[in-house]
């Protein structure tokens, strides 16, 4: 396996659980702001890695 293939597997690792704590905060919030901008925060991390992991061969310059 090399390590772009690890590299990729971390991020997707990150970005389900980015996701799944994002939207258990959100559910959990009920009536907390604090809980709600923690969650907001957590969905926007988790789009943001989509984005990176979508374009990660553009990031490291790196050719299959």
């Amino acid at each position: 396996m090399s390590l772009v293939h690890f590299h990729r597997f971390l991020i997707a690792t990150a970005i389900v659980f980015c996701l799944g704590y994002g939207a258990w905060e959100l559910n959990a919030a009920a009536g907390r702001s604090g809980g709600f901008v923690q969650g907001t925060v957590f969905i926007v991390l988790g789009l943001g890695l989509t984005v990176y992991l979508r374009h990660l061969r553009r990031f490291l310059g790196y050719d299959e």
